[in-house]
């Protein structure tokens, strides 16, 4: 089901001892996003909606500063590479997104974080995204930084229960090859 991208294959010389802090940046977020997912589902059966909330709004921003701030900066530094390497991230950038419209339950909350420990190994795992990109941006790190911290919140409406809302969102995981059933668990794997 899960399709990963053979990062090690792609021709970017990384360093072992290169300063990564775009690295660290963004792997420290996703520690946060999911501190705060641990907490919005802390009492079983239940989703803290405060904490939920912050998850949501924090996750887009996340996605947002690697859309439009990340991806165009290392972009410039190989678009040929890029253009083979983005469109999975985005097409789970979509699908994660999607997954924010419905509201939370059990089912959803084991879905995103599949989804998001599938993506976050491939951007964060020795020769993945993160390094590839903070070598395709070498000499723009601080900027690159300066830039991170001042994305805004993404503003969000509350969860849409409507059928259509998760409809969508199986949808957008199907093009970025996840099965919804077949991670929640209600359908035999292929």
């Amino acid at each position: 089901m899960y399709s990963k991208c053979h990062l090690t294959a792609l021709p970017v010389d990384l360093k072992p001892d290169m300063n990564k802090k775009l690295h660290r940046f963004f792997t420290n977020d996703h520690q946060r996003l999911e501190q705060l997912l641990d907490k919005a589902t802390e009492k079983p059966g239940e989703v803290d909606l405060h904490y939920y909330q912050q998850f949501r709004s924090g996750l887009l921003r996340h996605i947002k500063m690697e859309e439009k701030i990340l991806f165009p900066a290392a972009k410039q530094g190989s678009e040929e590479l890029t253009s083979r390497l983005f469109p999975r991230y985005r097409l789970e950038h979509g699908a994660l997104t999607a997954l924010m419209v419905p509201p939370p339950d059990a089912t959803l909350i084991k879905v995103i974080r599949h989804v998001l420990e599938k993506h976050d190994l491939a951007e964060e795992e020795p020769g993945g995204l993160y390094d590839i990109c903070e070598e395709l941006t070498a000499g723009q790190t601080q900027s690159l930084l300066d830039q991170l911290e001042q994305v805004s919140e993404v503003p969000t409406h509350p969860p849409n229960p409507i059928p259509f809302a998760i409809e969508a969102a199986r949808r957008a995981l199907a093009r970025a090859n996840y099965d919804f059933d077949e991670i929640a668990g209600s359908k035999e794997p292929s």
